[in-house]
């Protein structure tokens, strides 16, 4: 959104866990009240305003990070389009980042060379962690 800066991850411990459980909880609940709909109507406490609609999918990923969070966990949201450094992708794939380049180099990932440097799409990334 122009104008306004978003946040694409929270460090473990950022925010209160017994509340982001609450929330959790709060829409996992609307969530079953609401089977089936594309749509998932929200509501803040205070109700003097109408309802935030949101689809369905955006509902279930706030779900699951707030979850995570809970948990103690961090949470980033990264873009399918974002490419990512080598380190990055090995970061997020819980491996070295010597190990993410032979899995580049085997073909198990593709990648695309900017220079001499290797970057990594955050789709093909999830998708060999789907396959894995």
């Amino acid at each position: 959104m122009p104008g306004i800066h978003v946040k694409l991850s929270i460090d473990p411990g950022a925010i209160d866990a017994q509340i982001a459980a609450r929330a959790a909880r709060w829409i996992e609940n609307r969530l079953r009240r609401h089977p089936g709909e594309e749509a998932v109507p929200l509501t803040v406490e205070s109700g003097d305003e109408e309802a935030l609609i949101l689809p369905r999918e955006a509902v279930n990923l706030l779900a699951c990070a707030l979850t995570q969070i809970a948990e103690g966990r961090g949470v980033s949201v990264v873009p399918s389009h974002t490419e990512l450094t080598t380190q990055q992708a090995a970061d997020m794939l819980n491996v070295s980042r010597p190990y993410m380049i032979g899995l580049l180099e085997s073909g198990a990932i593709p990648y695309r060379l900017v220079g001499r440097h290797r970057r990594v799409a955050a789709e093909d990334l999830m998708e060999y962690t789907r396959r894995r």
